[in-house]
């Protein structure tokens, strides 16, 4: 079902204001939506490449540059840095008008950030009106597994007859559940299916891990949402908060979960001042319970009062590129409809070329890379696009081989590091004393002390009058007497005569003994620690420090050949999750073949396919002028372990059909007249071998 909402009272672009002057005319509807009058609910269905970041700030920076009080407008970003580009690019656009007063204003856009930030400013806001303590912490994704883990573990579910799920399964069964918006049944017999017989313990478990996380005083992330689900139900509290901003614009509306839709309709229940901007067509982060139909649904929410502007001018890719991914996007079962177009033209098809077997993939992009490399494209202009993350492992052997750097994204952050962890727990306990999963991360670093030990200094801070006394008091075992008193110092010192940053270098000075005798690469990681004090000097606090680092941590690549830095040259290897916003000259997708995209693990309902063609569909459109999708006959099935490892032969992805066949250019390789990898064509012979060894024993 496709759905018609293209706005038909798009204005001409007109002479006025000079700072609207390069928006093309439905850029400009979404910017002045509202001008004159309350405006009314506004959704911005954005194409990929249509100028999606430039619409929004030019939209906030109109909003202020008529009057708007910043302070009172709250804008929404599914990360820290988009928030900060936001207003940085608002603030240039209103000096256009504004000049030095553009500055002053964009200064009180304090309510830029992502639903998670923004959750835990008003949670602690409204704490005493909410029965909450102010002084909370905020459990990151390990931590929060760790203390699921020690609940399960005091419930007896980690010694069950059959094996009751792993930590970091029941973290993901509660998450999707709370995000979801759905009971947990139904989650577990579609997502969990193999724990459908611990239904019950389960509901056990989290009743305990509710219970555990508000006697020590902590929140997970999930809790930032819910929390402020809840206390948006609240009608009182609702309207309270509703009335605190005139404007709510929120961007990537297509990634927000049923229950950030909530928190948007109790805020703004007739959509007064709501934004929202976003593409039904990238929406592909249903496994962390993203819901598509968030979008779809947002004008009927409103009855007629929503306007809907489309987005459809791309000015990215070619229109060669876009015919192709037009095509693919156009099967949907259900979508606004949208066919993006631009005046890019170029005679480039996208590529479909086939290839025998993964290795061959891997020799055909890396022949292709530095092909483009000698022609004057830069490997960073270059990216490698790929479903899962093991999908890569062949191409960078062969990238490793020919020493080619590259980087990858979607591999670990740069604060799952242990050494990182340790520092962060130090500064998480002296911030909340109720925090077990870090008090006792940082106990345990010392010689001597164990989980025993640990938990009975716990207990002589409980009962204490001030928690730095009771550890005061604690006598700790014989083992840790020549450490202890180090620590207490360190602690008290804290608590009580607190300064930010020097409170972190003081932390790592502590630790740096530590670090030498737990870690063999202890120099590295000193330099981690280094970096992470450069980062906390652009926090005004400790709390505001660990809250904003434990909701956005910065990303850190993995798997590079060699050791590229940011002034050198190198290839992008990202999934295609990771790759959601970003653009390059050159773009080959890895696997391009049922079992891959779509993936196997993802073709048992309609909503699974639909989400893996607008997979598809995103990583055709990050690609500017040159787009190869590679097409392996035969490649390697990982998790088989059961049946042994094997490879398997695939067919052309299903979102690529018979009629769609003509807006690529077909291709085999290694061509007719080279063999595999350069090597001589295979003789023109057969031999039944298998003759032969049977023939040995008879």
């Amino acid at each position: 079902m496709n759905i018609a909402l293209r706005d038909s009272t798009l204005p001409t672009p007109v002479e006025g204001e000079g700072y609207l002057s390069s928006l093309n005319a439905e850029q400009r509807a979404a910017v002045e939506h509202g001008e004159g009058a309350v405006a009314g609910p506004l959704l911005v269905i954005a194409g990929a490449g249509s100028g999606k970041t430039n619409t929004l700030a030019h939209r906030v920076a109109h909003l202020i540059v008529k009057g708007a009080d910043p302070r009172r407008i709250l804008l929404m970003t599914f990360s820290r840095r988009a928030a900060s580009e936001m207003r940085s690019r608002v603030e240039r656009i209103a000096a256009r008008v504004l000049g030095d007063k553009a500055a002053a204003l964009t200064e009180g856009l304090t309510w830029a950030g992502t639903f998670h930030a923004v959750g835990a400013r008003l949670l602690r806001d409204y704490a005493l009106e909410i029965g909450l303590d102010p002084a909370f912490t905020i459990h990151d994704r390990e931590d929060s597994a760790d203390l699921m883990n020690l609940v399960r573990h005091e419930l007896g579910l980690s010694k069950t007859e059959s094996r009751f799920p792993a930590k970091g399964t029941c973290l993901a069964i509660y998450s999707r559940v709370v995000n979801a918006q759905d009971e947990l049944e139904p989650i577990l017999a579609k997502s969990f299916p193999w724990c459908m017989g611990w239904a019950e313990e389960l509901k056990q478990l989290f009743a305990a891990y509710v219970d555990a996380k508000q006697a020590q005083n902590v929140l997970d992330y999930d809790d930032l949402l819910l929390w402020w689900a809840q206390m948006c139900g609240e009608a009182a509290i609702a309207e309270h908060l509703g009335g605190r901003f005139d404007h709510i614009l929120v961007d990537e509306y297509q990634d927000t979960n049923r229950l950030q839709a909530s928190i948007l309709l109790a805020l703004k229940p007739d959509g007064a001042g709501l934004t929202v901007v976003g593409d039904d067509a990238q929406s592909i982060y249903s496994f962390r319970a993203a819901e598509v139909r968030n979008i779809l649904d947002f004008p009927g929410h409103f009855a007629e009062l929503a306007r809907v502007v489309t987005l459809d001018r791309n000015y990215r890719s070619t229109d060669v590129i876009l015919a192709a991914a037009n095509a693919v996007i156009g099967e949907a079962s259900e979508r606004f409809t949208k066919n993006l177009w631009t005046e890019r033209s170029s005679r480039d098809l996208p590529r479909l070329v086939t290839v025998r077997d993964e290795a061959e993939q891997a020799n055909y992009v890396a022949d292709q890379v530095l092909e483009a490399r000698e022609e004057g494209v830069a490997l960073k202009a270059q990216a490698v696009l790929f479903r899962a993350a093991h999908h890569s492992g062949p191409l960078e052997i062969e990238l490793t081989r020919r020493n080619m750097p590259f980087v990858k994204f979607g591999g670990l952050k740069f604060l799952d590091a242990a050494h990182v962890k340790d520092v962060l727990a130090v500064l998480r306990f002296a911030e909340n004393p109720k925090d077990r999963v870090a008090a006792f991360r940082v106990m345990q670093l010392i010689p001597g002390i164990g989980p025993s030990a640990a938990g009975h200094a716990l207990e002589a801070m409980e009962r204490a009058l001030d928690p730095a006394l009771g550890l005061q008091f604690f006598k700790a075992p014989a083992r840790a007497e020549a450490d202890w008193p180090g620590f207490v110092e360190l602690y008290s010192g804290l608590r009580t005569k607190s300064s930010w940053p020097a409170d972190l270098e003081r932390v790592r000075l502590w630790y740096e003994p530590h670090l030498e005798r737990i870690h063999e690469d202890a120099g590295t990681r000193r330099a981690d620690l280094l970096q992470l004090e450069q980062i906390a000097a652009g926090y005004s606090s400790r709390e505001r420090f660990l809250t904003d680092l434990t909701l956005d941590p910065p990303d850190a690549t993995s798997d590079e050949a060699g050791p590229p830095h940011l002034d050198e040259d190198y290839l992008i290897l990202s999934t295609i999750h990771s790759a959601k916003g970003q653009e390059w000259t050159k773009v080959f997708v890895l696997n391009a073949v049922d079992g891959c995209i779509p993936s196997d693990l993802a073709v048992g309902e309609r909503d699974e396919i639909e989400e893996e063609r607008r997979l598809l569909y995103v990583a055709m459109t990050r690609a500017k002028d040159s787009l190869h999708l590679i097409t392996p006959q035969r490649f390697f099935v990982h998790g088989q372990a059961a049946r042994g490892d094997r490879h398997v032969y695939a067919s052309r992805t299903r979102f690529i059909t018979e009629p769609m066949l003509e807006r690529f250019a077909q291709t085999a390789w290694p061509p007719p007249s080279q063999g595999a990898s350069g090597r001589s064509p295979q003789p023109n012979i057969r031999v039944d071998l298998k003759a032969k060894m049977r023939g040995m024993w008879r």
